[in-house]
């Protein structure tokens, strides 16, 4: 099969030809359709993620059908869709997992990243962190759910009642949560690079009341924001535009450093709070709601072999919503 390779860190992806892999007990083999093009890949690239299981086969926005199914497998058959996350497979058994905290248990696996991942015509999952995909979505549409929406999805439950939102960064993830935002009625508000007029005209277009700089204040005051741009800066900038008992929610996996700021900021019980992660039930609950929204992305289609320009292009902010790697066939 053809893969996009990760060989060391800071260098392009490689494409190579590799033996198709085999299914293990409780996994399921699946041939590749869409695989989506996520930040979360670059911060594996530039090593602000430690310790990826190299060589790596990047990828964890995955949509697939199953080829084979491994020994003990029996909830999906060959032929089925199904969707792979970033969360690829957990003990079951720690205190994290049996409280319904499996995002944090501490022998977690992940896709793309510890265990191979999309950017390829073939991969295996562990076929219980597997979502079937509802119809009404095509593979390519489909791929960036898996994580940008998923992600998403459990960062905007973080902010719980919040109904003037702010959002961050307005790229794969925050133009998914802007369609469920504005579903369970919320207003919306877009923050971007500053003068970036293309993706603040893209935020107006998905229905935010107001798009500006990310270093401007609102013109109302918010009751949460979510921060998708990896940008430490911006904790206590989003910090100065909620109100008094307000939530930021950091929805990335990575930041670059948060600089000291006056206690100020923080008090009157303003909260600060990260994501890591998902679980599965994060996925039950995303995939019943985006087809009642329904929630439409926008996503760039690119060939498995333009894996590096899709990277590149991700990392220039010149993605409108999420790339997608297609495969032949």
């Amino acid at each position: 099969m053809k893969a996009m390779v990760l060989e060391k860190a800071g260098q392009p992806l490689r494409l190579m030809e590799l033996p198709i892999p085999r299914p293990g007990p409780g996994q399921v083999l699946l041939r590749v359709r869409a695989c989506g093009v996520c930040r979360t890949d670059l911060h594996v690239i530039d090593g602000e993620l430690a310790h990826p299981r190299l060589p790596l086969v990047l990828g964890h926005e995955i949509v697939g059908t199953v080829s084979e199914v491994g020994e003990g497998v029996v909830e999906f058959t060959t032929g089925q869709r199904l969707g792979v996350p970033w969360l690829g497979s957990t003990c079951g058994t720690c205190s994290y997992c049996r409280g319904g905290q499996e995002n944090l248990c501490d022998q977690a696996v992940f896709t793309g990243y510890q265990i191979n991942g999309g950017y390829a015509e073939y991969t295996v999952a562990d076929h219980r962190y597997c979502f079937p995909i509802p119809d009404v979505y095509d593979d390519a549409e489909a791929a960036p759910l898996l994580c940008a929406g998923l992600i998403g999805y459990r960062s905007l439950r973080m902010t719980e009642s919040a109904r003037h939102l702010g959002l961050y960064g307005f790229g794969a993830a925050a133009h998914i949560v802007a369609q469920v935002a504005g579903y369970q009625g919320r207003q919306l508000y877009a923050f971007t690079r500053p003068g970036d007029a293309q993706a603040q005209a893209f935020a107006r277009k998905l229905g935010a009341v107001w798009a500006g700089d990310s270093d401007a204040l609102p013109p109302h005051e918010l009751d949460a924001a979510i921060i998708f741009a990896p940008v430490g800066p911006l904790v206590p900038t989003a910090l100065r535009a909620v109100r008094r008992g307000g939530v930021v929610v950091c929805a990335g996996i990575y930041m670059s450093e948060i600089p000291a700021f006056a206690y100020d900021l923080l008090w009157e019980e303003r909260v600060i709070r990260s994501v890591a992660n998902l679980t599965r039930q994060d996925g039950l609950d995303f995939f019943a709601i985006a087809p009642q929204v329904p929630v439409r992305p926008t996503i760039k289609r690119l060939p498995l072999e333009k894996a590096n320009e899709a990277l590149t292009r991700l990392r220039s902010g010149q993605i409108e919503g999420a790339a997608v790697l297609v495969m032949d066939g």
